[in-house]
């Protein structure tokens, strides 16, 4: 009882000092939160949205082997390290099963082909997102232009409150020095590089868009993913919801994901 009575008083003292320290740091840190940081050079055919999102096609998806194309290619490009130790790992875009993905969406007459099937989970992008408010440096931010939330690596200070407000555990810790888990001739010099002690994720590829170029996993897809502009009725992203049926993860939580699933 008392050692339970203890964490609570510790864990209430850090969530006040987070909250305390907003203030000063905001102060200090006001461009954050005008999302012009960690922005990449903009190249002549820049691809622009109001709302990116993001449809994948679970039906075309049948074994863990079907999914390895995207996590590669995502992970080759950011400098996403392997470690074997579980709780150093770092994800991107990963494999789950069905009710990880969607706990309030099961039901017991569930087909056993889509409950078995693989499904690619990652950061939703969501159009209110949690991780923004609970980010006391706005080292986490929601891009005014285009919506994608974005993580500065440079202003995180590890404190992981956008993990605790993760919904969908999209966020990892950098616990050891990322490089560690690289085979250094593997490295993308062109990425920027981040440091150990802090939260990274996907970033709908936003350094491709700026270039004319479509999310590694969407290429790598084989056309199971589609990417746009959801604001646009006439988008391939808003054709395609038009005309299938779509869930979204735990949606019921008024997050408003931007990552949608044909089941």
């Amino acid at each position: 009882m008392k050692s339970s009575r203890r964490r609570f008083i510790k864990m209430a003292g850090i969530a006040a000092l987070g909250l305390g320290a907003q203030p000063a740091i905001k102060a200090v840190a006001p461009a954050a939160e005008q999302g012009s940081q960690t922005q990449f050079s903009q190249g002549p055919n820049v691809l622009t949205a109001r709302q990116w999102a993001m449809v994948i096609d679970t039906r075309r998806f049948k074994t863990t082997e079907d999914l390895e194309p995207m996590i590669e290619a995502c992970h080759k490009l950011h400098n996403v390290p392997h470690f074997e130790e579980k709780n150093h790992e770092i994800k991107w875009i990963w494999e789950t099963h069905f009710h990880n993905a969607f706990p309030d969406s099961a039901n017991r007459f569930i087909s056993e082909e889509a409950e078995q099937r693989p499904y690619l989970v990652l950061c939703n992008h969501c159009q209110n997102p949690p991780c923004v408010r609970a980010c006391p440096t706005k080292a986490t931010f929601k891009r005014a232009s285009d919506g994608v939330v974005m993580m500065d690596m440079h202003r995180c200070i590890g404190c992981r409150f956008c993990m605790a407000a993760c919904p969908y555990g999209s966020r990892s810790f950098n616990f050891v020095e990322p490089l560690k888990g690289l085979v250094e001739k593997e490295i993308n010099l062109k990425y920027p590089r981040r440091m150990k002690g802090v939260v990274e994720k996907c970033t709908f590829c936003v350094e491709r868009l700026a270039e004319g170029q479509m999310p590694a996993c969407v290429e790598a897809s084989g056309g199971a993913i589609v990417f746009g502009d959801l604001e646009d009725p006439e988008s391939e992203v808003r054709q395609v919801l038009r005309e299938n049926f779509t869930i979204r993860r735990k949606q019921s939580l008024g997050t408003e994901p931007c990552v949608y699933y044909i089941v």
